[in-house]
């Protein structure tokens, strides 16, 4: 039990606040100890490429990778420590060479080996970047992939189109999630770009590597920065940079557009379920699970929680990712704010990114599509709907804005009179004398006014099957 006053120990992010992402995949990839894990890897890659190039001893690398490997060290003493220095890496490199004298003095002089602390921060970001960003591709791949099935299946479903909330003409639920589906793929597609062009960090303390160069003996200073960026990538299986980037921060903004881009798409996605699961219109339904959706005070509520906690997500991002933009606003060789304001900002947009995409993987897999609803819907506004079917058959006859006149005076006099629109047209001697009968009853079918819905779910999965092999 707690009371007023009653204080709390500090502890660690359990996402009290963030349930979009809790108990997700991502979590785990960017959580405080994966940083820690990529900073270590960063630093024990280091020395195995430049062991490669014969300015660190092999066994002081062996050393190095060995105890980073092993990584006993503790988190919290960690960032409380960097309030002494503004980034954890200082206390770390500290730590790591303290472990590593335990084993070996030796190796303890080639920790860190003329770099600086951003090398090791940024090249570790990446590599934090680089699994995040794998598990979303993945999860977003599999959620176009369920997305297509619906497609498919329900490509000849009609349903109301909306626009600006109300009725418009008639689409299909096949569209629909073939729209979903393609912003899914786009997302993945972005992500992937971003993953592939994720580059080490490597300039040492201003950007020109000569703290690396002046460790080394016996090397050709023109050529040994190039050789050791190259190995350092191959080490780390990260991309060469055309220059180091300390001060240039385009990885970092690359990685935030990808994931703005990618919550918004995914947003789309739970905002549509959100509507068509209001209970009025209940044409679409989220997966059932037990106590999924229960409400704190109403009984008989189940709360589309899934496209809520990707809609949460999909808000959030886009700020935090336009924050990480204005971080190529870097003053100087090393910015004093600018690279330190990056850091929560990036893991969050992971994330809360991640979590998303996991969500939308279990939405897309368990969502129910009711195309009784959906007809149901339909003829609420008895065959108003496709008024503008109407008025282009009769546009030849009456001319346009005759025709357009017309069925808008109709339409009134259909709801001032709470009578069926085709009841209120065959009393229009201007409408009788070209279209009665059948031709008549079939203009009024909305199921049959969905133009080139068809096709056009035909033509985009047929042209985005292929594109994950291809990503």
């Amino acid at each position: 039990m707690t009371g007023p006053g009653q204080r709390f120990d500090g502890g660690p992010d359990a996402g009290l606040l963030s349930p979009v992402r809790v108990g997700t995949p991502v979590e785990e990839a960017v959580g405080e100890h994966a940083w820690l894990r990529a900073m270590l890897e960063a630093e024990a890659a280091l020395a195995r490429a430049q062991a490669r190039l014969g300015t660190v001893p092999e066994k002081a690398a062996e050393v190095i990778t060995r105890v980073a490997a092993a990584g006993r060290f503790d988190v919290r003493a960690l960032a409380v420590a960097a309030r002494e220095t503004a980034n954890p890496v200082v206390g770390l490199v500290r730590a790591l060479t303290g472990a590593v004298a335990a084993e070996d003095a030796e190796a303890a002089e080639y920790v860190h080996r003329g770099s600086t602390s951003q090398d090791v921060l940024d090249t570790g970001a990446m590599l934090v970047c680089r699994r995040a960003l794998d598990l979303v591709h993945g999860d977003l791949v599999r959620t176009a992939g369920t997305l297509a099935a619906l497609a498919d299946e329900h490509r000849d479903t009609a349903m109301a189109g909306r626009t600006l909330a109300l009725h418009a003409v008639p689409t299909t639920f096949g569209l629909k999630a073939a729209g979903w589906r393609c912003l899914a793929l786009d997302a993945a597609a972005r992500i992937e770009s971003a993953n592939r062009a994720l580059p080490v960090s490597l300039g040492g303390a201003a950007g020109t590597l000569a703290g690396y160069v002046q460790y080394a003996e016996d090397v050709d200073p023109e050529a040994y920065p190039e050789r050791l960026v190259a190995a350092y990538a191959a080490e780390t299986g990260l991309a060469r940079p055309v220059l180091p980037w300390h001060a240039l921060r385009t990885p970092v903004a690359d990685v935030a557009a990808a994931l703005a881009f990618t919550a918004g798409a995914l947003g789309k996605f739970a905002v549509d379920v959100q509507v068509l699961a209001r209970t009025e219109i209940a044409e679409a339904a989220e997966p059932d699970a037990a106590g999924r959706g229960a409400s704190s005070a109403m009984p008989h509520k189940r709360n589309p929680v899934l496209s809520t906690l990707i809609r949460s997500a999909s808000l959030q991002v886009p700020s935090m990712a336009g924050a990480l933009t204005q971080c190529l606003v870097a003053e100087d060789e090393r910015s004093a704010g600018v690279w330190h304001a990056e850091w929560l900002l990036l893991r969050e947009c992971l994330r809360l990114s991640g979590g998303a995409a996991h969500t939308a993987a279990e939405l897309a897999a368990g969502l129910t599509a009711r195309p009784e609803r959906m007809r149901q819907n339909l003829d609420l506004t008895s065959s108003q709907i496709v008024t503008e079917r109407l008025a282009a058959a009769l546009a030849p006859h009456l001319g346009r804005t005759r025709s357009k006149e017309l069925l808008t005076a109709a339409s009134i006099t259909a709801d001032r009179e709470g009578r069926p629109l085709a009841e209120v047209l065959r009393g229009l001697p201007e409408v009788t004398a070209h279209l009665t009968g059948e031709p008549l009853t079939r203009l009024l079918d909305p199921t049959t006014y969905t133009g080139a819905a068809r096709g056009l779910v035909a033509r985009a999965l047929a042209t985005a099957e292929a594109e994950p092999e291809e990503l």
